[in-house]
C-alpha cells in the first residue's frame, strides 16, 4: 500500500510536476485534466481533497471531488495530503 514517499508541492506548482521534481513518476498523458490518466485518490476519509484547480472543470464529477479523487496534472495542493497512486514509480533523478 503506501510507499512512504514524500515530496513538497509548492502552491504554485501542479502536484504532478512537484512529484516529478522529487523523482516520483505518476501516470500522465494530457496534463490538462481531460484524459484522466493521472486520476488518483487522496486518503481523506470520504471528504474532498485539499486541492485547488486553476481550470474551471478539470474532468472530475462533483461526486468524485467530494470522494477525494483528484487529477494531479492540474491540481494544486492547498494543505498536506496523502495520495493513493498505485501506479507511481520512483524515477531516477
Amino acid at each position: 500500500m503506501p510507499s512512504g514517499w514524500q515530496f513538497d508541492a509548492p502552491v504554485d506548482m501542479p502536484i504532478l510536476l512537484a512529484a516529478q521534481a522529487a523523482g516520483i513518476k505518476l501516470p500522465s498523458l494530457c496534463r490538462n485534466g481531460t484524459c484522466r490518466a493521472c486520476l488518483c485518490q487522496a486518503q481523506t476519509g470520504g471528504v474532498g481533497a485539499p486541492v485547488t484547480y486553476r481550470i474551471e472543470w478539470p474532468g472530475l464529477s462533483r461526486d468524485e471531488k467530494m470522494q477525494g479523487w483528484l487529477l494531479p496534472c492540474c491540481a494544486y495542493a492547498s494543505a498536506d495530503l496523502v495520495i493513493d497512486a498505485s501506479d507511481a514509480v520512483r524515477a531516477a533523478l
